[in-house]
């Protein structure tokens, strides 16, 4: 799973910007968000089906929601409309998502250091030496 995890993260990550990238420049982003959404409720409710929940019920297991979810509803809907203005503005497919990317993960270092413990390494921080450099000429025109 460790493996086949990423590789579905991978191919979602480009359908993701292939489809951002695709929809009318004309269209209301808010309606595009519905139609997204409403697809993503059925899908999920189909997979519903190969994730069972065993004994437990929809009501037991929304008993266990936390803030979490509810903040990754809102980063979702930010995401998928920041996207989309970002591909409307003129971005490049081939550097937004990369640029947005490594502007994350190193926002992120912070945080999963101080709130996860996660450790870095040397060759760690080398990788983000590298992807700042990327990042610089990537934007150098």
């Amino acid at each position: 799973m460790y493996y086949i995890s990423m590789l579905i993260v991978i191919a979602a990550n480009i359908l993701y910007h292939i489809s951002q990238k695709s929809i009318s420049k004309t269209l209301n982003p808010m309606v595009s968000m519905i139609v997204t959404y409403s697809t993503a409720l059925i899908i999920t409710v189909i997979f519903l089906l190969i994730f069972p929940m065993g004994k437990s019920s929809i009501s037991s297991e929304l008993k266990s929601i936390n803030w979490a979810s509810y903040l990754l509803g809102l980063a979702a809907v930010g995401l998928e409309v920041g996207f989309l203005l970002v591909y409307r503005s003129g971005w490049n497919i081939s550097f937004a998502a990369i640029f947005s990317n490594v502007v994350v993960t190193i926002l992120l270092i912070p945080v999963g250091i101080y709130f996860f413990k996660d450790k870095i390494t040397y060759t760690n921080a080398l990788g983000v030496i590298v992807s700042i450099l990327g990042i610089y000429l990537i934007t150098k025109k």
